[in-house]
């Protein structure tokens, strides 16, 4: 079922890196997902901001 915007995955690493990368048992949203970059920006610091405004902006009230 996912977890909520906002939560923090239980895979990621505390060097941001998915601890299931590669692993038959990565969610297949995780697996599908291409990253572009009006979604993930061009480096690290950019994909951390816009993925808190694309949680902000998708939020149920």
């Amino acid at each position: 079922d996912g977890k909520p915007a906002g939560e923090r995955c239980l895979h990621l690493s505390v060097e941001l890196l998915c601890a299931l990368f590669g692993r038959p048992e990565r969610p297949a949203v995780c697996s599908q997902f291409k990253a572009a970059e009006d979604v993930c920006g061009v480096d690290q610091a950019d994909a951390i901001r816009l993925i808190g405004w694309w949680e902000k902006a998708t939020a149920v009230a």
